[in-house]
């Protein structure tokens, strides 16, 4: 098939799907869902899986659900919330050998009157936020962040998250040059907009790769010092 863009009635879909998140309502227009957005998703994997390889040579583009694809059910095991749908769609790439969500990669979300794109991890596991903290703390490899981060905010209207703590680790002074750093527990660049014109033709890749480009040096500087 090829990827012509993210329909619009996708964006339609997750806005009725939210104002009836219901499993009825899912199963009679599971279809629909199918059409205008798990497929144009996988196109989008594929695609933009062959373009990411030429700045990640290691990426991860696997276009079946549970892996680049998100599963549209939600886990309400142990959430308040019991709605069973996700009110979203996102595919995720990520770079290495390791667990897809314990690997730095990039990330598109679709939700009705708002596009986010991502480089980055979200969440860092104990044994991974150890050995971020150890290299934030070092001065060349803080340094070495800090310039990152300094390259991606100039490039356009990106932002930095990922910020958690509200105290440093224990053994640093309060003083550290690097301490907002030091109270992250995930570090990701991240664009947020409505969604572009260009989303819902086959120039979305194009858009969307150079967004990823902008957003690369965090992601390299995670996958420099993360397993």
């Amino acid at each position: 098939m090829g990827f012509n863009g993210f329909p619009r009635g996708g964006l339609e879909f997750l806005a009725e799907l939210a104002r009836n998140n219901k499993i009825d309502w899912f199963k009679a227009n599971k279809a629909r869902y199918e059409e205008l957005l798990l497929e144009p998703s996988r196109e989008f994997v594929k695609e933009m899986g062959r373009r990411l390889a030429r700045i990640a040579p290691r990426i991860n583009a696997d276009p079946r659900v549970n892996q680049s694809l998100f599963r549209i059910n939600r886990d309400t095991r142990f959430s308040k919330d019991k709605t069973p749908y996700k009110t979203h769609a996102g595919v995720w790439f990520w770079e290495g050998a390791g667990k897809r969500m314990e690997s730095s990669g990039f990330y598109l979300q679709l939700e009705p009157g708002q596009v986010l794109l991502a480089a980055g991890l979200h969440e860092l596991d104990p044994v991974r936020l150890s050995l971020y903290r150890k290299a934030v703390a070092e001065e060349k490899r803080g340094r070495a962040l800090e310039r990152a981060i300094g390259e991606v905010l100039a490039r356009g209207p990106y932002a930095l998250g990922g910020s958690h703590y509200k105290r440093l680790p224990r053994g640093l002074p309060a003083a550290h040059p690097r301490a907002a750093l030091l109270r992250h527990n995930g570090l990701y660049a991240f664009f947020q907009a409505p969604p572009p014109p260009e989303l819902f033709t086959p120039e979305a890749l194009d858009w969307a790769s150079g967004i990823f480009h902008d957003l690369l040096p965090i992601h390299a500087w995670l996958r420099e010092v993360l397993p």
